[in-house]
């Protein structure tokens, strides 16, 4: 059996089990909610019902994330958990709303007190069984690598929050008939913060998040590693999901190499990345002219003044053509609060002041 396909049916089967854990706290929450008219306790149970559907989406998307490439989507499938995640965050949204609104309908209306020992089992419970889920989650996250049980352990945990909240209303519903009112819009606005960071969080995934600064490192220690490797830059990396992963990077290497030397470098580096990370690297080659003493100099003297424009700046691809003009990119930090066109315009006077006309391209990065 292929790994991918391991993945996928260790992942259904957690989703699987979630699922009917969460139909069976549904069903036992709401009965005795609507009973015993205990408010807060049948918006719990709805919560958990929201849950379901939340596992049933998981659930599909675990195949859909798993179909290979093709013509239509060739970097696969894997964002298909994203966009599950997504439309759970809305759905969540749509319940809680519903449910806020009987919520202050019972508020308005007054109370009667709800502390009956079916309230306080079936509480009991649910605080047990979504704990026991929280570590059923984790473990699974951890064993299949899956973001999607690691948000499920996460919301477990989130949910004796909310169960909590329900069996403090139902508690002091004796002494103030409206606080299972209150308690009921405390556990709504809990799940509209829960569907809020959801869809949030896809969002962000789907709109083409930063990578982590570890892998960056881990990519960056392994072309600084190889022989014949001076420096890197431009170095960016794509995801399209959990195991689809992709990259760029430039990589300065002495242009009196032959090609095939260059090339056989280039090769090991990117064989290497994509064996220890997993992710697809496309490497470029920037020949850097180790002979041209003029050029060494200048690019370090432009480095040395330029630095005190803004940390973290960086200049590669760095020429000097005829008619002592200087061309080169120069890298700048999202966090430089000096507009491109500002930038471009004190480094064109820098060069200019040591003799030589430039033209500066800049890269956000």
């Amino acid at each position: 059996m292929r790994k991918s396909d391991r993945r996928t049916r260790q992942g259904a089967l957690y989703s699987a089990v979630g699922i009917l854990a969460n139909l069976l706290l549904s069903a036992g929450k709401i009965a005795v909610g609507l009973l015993c008219g205990a408010v807060s306790v049948t918006a719990d149970g709805f919560n958990n019902l929201s849950d379901c559907g939340s596992g049933v989406i998981a659930l599909v998307s675990f195949f859909i994330a798993e179909k290979p490439a093709d013509r239509e989507h060739p970097f696969g499938h894997r964002r298909a958990e994203s966009i599950a995640s997504m439309l759970t965050g809305f759905f969540v949204l749509l319940l809680a709303a519903e449910l806020l609104r009987e919520a202050v309908g019972s508020i308005v209306r007054g109370g009667a007190p709800v502390g009956t020992a079916a309230v306080w089992i079936v509480l009991g419970v649910s605080v047990a069984v979504k704990l026991g889920m929280f570590f059923f989650y984790r473990f699974g996250a951890k064993r299949v690598d899956s973001e999607a049980l690691g948000a499920a352990a996460t919301d477990s945990l989130c949910d004796c929050l909310a169960t909590a909240a329900a069996a403090l209303g139902a508690a002091l519903s004796s002494h103030a008939p409206s606080a299972d009112g209150w308690a009921a819009v405390l556990v709504s606005l809990f799940i509209v913060w829960q569907g809020v960071r959801i869809s949030a969080k896809a969002a962000s995934r789907l709109l083409g998040e930063g990578p982590d600064p570890r892998l960056k490192e881990e990519i960056a220690a392994i072309l600084l590693s190889k022989e014949g490797i001076l420096g890197y830059h431009d170095l960016r990396i794509y995801g399209y999901g959990k195991g689809a992963s992709f990259a760029t990077a430039h990589v300065e290497m002495d242009a009196s190499l032959p090609a095939l030397a260059s090339h056989a470098v280039i090769d090991a580096a990117e064989t290497e990345v994509r064996e220890r990370t997993g992710v697809s690297l496309t490497v470029h080659l920037d020949p850097v002219d180790l002979a041209n003493s003029e050029e060494a100099k200048l690019k370090e003297e432009v480095l040395r003044r330029a630095c005190g424009l803004t940390e973290g700046l960086e200049v590669h691809d760095f020429r000097v053509r005829a008619h002592g003009r200087a061309e080169f990119d120069v890298g700048v930090p999202y966090s430089c609060k000096l507009t491109d066109e500002e930038l471009r315009r004190a480094l064109e006077e820098l060069v200019s002041s040591l003799g030589y006309e430039a033209t500066v391209h800049i890269e956000r990065e």
